[in-house]
C-alpha cells in the first residue's frame, strides 16, 4: 500500500447535527492496535495536514522522561557503555543513572566516554551517586540518506588510508579518529530508524515516506556496521603488520584491490540513494565480478608463505567487505523495483 496512492482518498461523512469524521485506514488502524473507544492526538501542521497518533497508554512513561538506570553499584567494565549507547540508540533524550555506592574514577571516565562518542549528548548534572545525560539533537534535521552519504565517505577515507599505507610499503599510525566517527554517525543512523518507526511523520521528514522503507534501512545500516568494522579491522591489520618487502606479493595484490573496492563502494551507495534499475543492475554485476576476479595485477604471483605475505590479512576481511557490498547492491535492486519507475529490464541485467 503506497502512501501516495489515489486509492487513499478518504470522503467526509457526517457525524450528528454539527460534526464531521472521516474514517481511519483499517491496515493503520490495525498497526496501531486501535479499538472503538480509544482515543487519537493529532497536531496540526504548517500547511494544513494533520499529524494522528495513538493517544498514550495509561501509566506508561510520561514522553520526555529520563530513562532510569538504577543500581547498587557499576563494578564490570563496559556495561555503563553499553546502556548509554543502548538507551541512546532506541530513542531516549534523557538517560539517568544512579547508584547506591558513588561511582568509581574508572566507571565515571567511562560514562563520560560514552556520552562523547554520542552525537548531541551531553552531561548536565553530574553527582558522586547520580548522572544525567541528555541529548540535544533535533531528529527531524538528519535524514537518512544524509547520513549514509556521509558513512560513504567515512569507509572512502578508511579505504584511501590503507592505499597509503600500502604506498609507503612501511607502518602507519592507525586514525582512531574516524572509527569515533563512524560509530557516531551509525548510531545516530539506528537511533533514527528507531524514531522513525514510532513516528511516521518524523520518517517522512527524514526520507523513508514509506513506512516500510524502515526495514531496509535497518538492512542497509546493518551492512554499514559491518562493513566499517571490517575496514577498522583491516587499517588496524595493515598499521600492526611489518613493512612489507619490495615486490611483496600481498602488498601488490592489496594495492590493486583497494581502488577497485573504492569504486565499487561510491556506486553502491549512490544506487542506494538514487534508486533506478537500470543503474542497480551495472552496480550489481561489477560487485560479482568484483568478488570472483584475483585481484593480482599482470605478472604478479602470490609465492611464499604467509609470513611472508604481510597484508594478506587485510586483504580477506576486505574482501568480506566486498560481500556487504553485494548485499547492499541486492537492496538497491529492491528499491529500484519498489519505486516503480522503469518496467522494461535492460541490458546491464
Amino acid at each position: 500500500m503506497a502512501w501516495n496512492a489515489p486509492s487513499r482518498e478518504r470522503r467526509v461523512l457526517r457525524a450528528g447535527h454539527s460534526s464531521i469524521a472521516v474514517t481511519l485506514p483499517k491496515p493503520w488502524a490495525e498497526a496501531m492496535n486501535l479499538r472503538p473507544g480509544d482515543l487519537i492526538v493529532f497536531d496540526q501542521n504548517d500547511d494544513g495536514t494533520l499529524y494522528l497518533k495513538p493517544a498514550p497508554v495509561p501509566g506508561a512513561t510520561p514522553e520526555g522522561a529520563p530513562f532510569l538506570v538504577q543500581a547498587r553499584s557499576f563494578d564490570t567494565p563496559g556495561v555503563l557503555h553499553r546502556l548509554i549507547v543502548g538507551a541512546y540508540r532506541v530513542g531516549h533524550d534523557a538517560i539517568e543513572i544512579r547508584t547506591d555506592q558513588p561511582l568509581s574514577a574508572e566507571r565515571t571516565e567511562e560514562l563520560l566516554n560514552a556520552a562523547r562518542g554520542l552525537l548531541g549528548v551531553s552531561v548536565v548534572a553530574q553527582e558522586p551517586n547520580r548522572v544525567v545525560l541528555q541529548n540535544f539533537i533535533d531528529p527531524s534535521k538528519y535524514g537518512l540518506p544524509q547520513l549514509v552519504q556521509r558513512m560513504k565517505m567515512i569507509l572512502v577515507a578508511f579505504l584511501e588510508e590503507m592505499e597509503e599505507v600500502v604506498r609507503r610499503r612501511a607502518k602507519g599510525r592507525r586514525p582512531t579518529n574516524l572509527e569515533e566517527e563512524a560509530n557516531k554517525v551509525l548510531a545516530l543512523l539506528v537511533r533514527q530508524l528507531f524514531l522513525a518507526s514510532r513516528d511516521w511523520a518524523l520518517a517522512r521528514r527524514i526520507g523513508s515516506p514509506d513506512p516500510r522503507q524502515l526495514l531496509e534501512w535497518r538492512v542497509a545500516v546493518h551492512a554499514l556496521e559491518e562493513l566499517s568494522a571490517l575496514f577498522a579491522e583491516a587499517l588496524a591489520s595493515l598499521v600492526e603488520a611489518p613493512a612489507a618487502p619490495k615486490n611483496d606479493p600481498s602488498a601488490a595484490e592489496l594495492a590493486a584491490f583497494l581502488p577497485e573496492l573504492k569504486g565499487q563502494l561510491k556506486n553502491v551507495v549512490d544506487s542506494l540513494m538514487h534508486p533506478s534499475l537500470d543503474h542497480a543492475c551495472e552496480v550489481y554485476h561489477a560487485g560479482g565480478a568484483l568478488d570472483t576476479v584475483s585481484p593480482l595485477p599482470k605478472g604478479v604471483t602470490a609465492r611464499g608463505p604467509l609470513p611472508r605475505a604481510p597484508y594478506r590479512p587485510a586483504t580477506a576481511l576486505l574482501r568480506r567487505g566486498a560481500a556487504c557490498l553485494g548485499l547492499l547492491a541486492e537492496l538497491a535492486i529492491d528499491r529500484a523495483v519498489a519505486s516503480g519507475t522503469e518496467t522494461v529490464m535492460v541490458e546491464a541485467a
